[in-house]
């Protein structure tokens, strides 16, 4: 059975491997682009896994973590806006490069802070079962929505979203 951290941490690699090879890409426009889309929808569909099914039971189930959920939603909104960017500047412009470098600095700082406090935090409360039972809902969310399929990747209020789901 999955482990959510484990899926969880899987992405985190994958991320920082595919902002790698883009880039290293970065002369061969068309496969950069190519990458980058990939990546944006993964981006995407990652973080609305996780405030699907991650941080409601981080917040739930570790007492205090009310401060870190919100930094970490406000980590995906900072990553959706350079997504945004991205998308809405011509392909290989520095306007489009400038939208990804937001992207992966706001998915850096994010990796290390959710990798430093809310994986550990979660960690030392969640039994192996809970985690393979939040694993299993990780991956189905994943198939439910293929290249970020019906996902609308709009900011959410952090606070409105620790309110909500405390």
């Amino acid at each position: 059975m999955p482990d959510l951290i484990r899926l969880i941490l899987d992405d985190h690699e994958l991320f920082r491997t595919r902002f790698e090879e883009l880039f290293a890409r970065r002369s061969d426009v068309q496969a950069a682009n190519e990458i980058w889309l990939g990546l944006a929808a993964r981006l995407e569909v990652h973080a609305s896994a996780e405030e699907m099914h991650f941080y409601p039971a981080l917040l739930q189930n570790v007492e205090g973590s009310e401060d870190e959920t919100k930094d970490a939603i406000g980590d995906h909104d900072e990553i959706r806006q350079g997504i945004r960017r991205a998308a809405a500047a011509e392909v290989g412009s520095e306007e489009w490069w400038a939208g990804i470098q937001d992207a992966r600095d706001a998915n850096d700082e994010h990796l290390a802070e959710e990798e430093r406090d809310d994986i550990p935090d979660f960690l030392r409360v969640a039994s192996v079962e809970f985690r393979q039972e939040l694993g299993t809902k990780y991956e189905q969310y994943f198939a439910e929505h293929p290249g970020g399929a019906g996902l609308s990747g709009k900011d959410k209020d952090p606070d409105a979203y620790v309110e909500r789901n405390s």
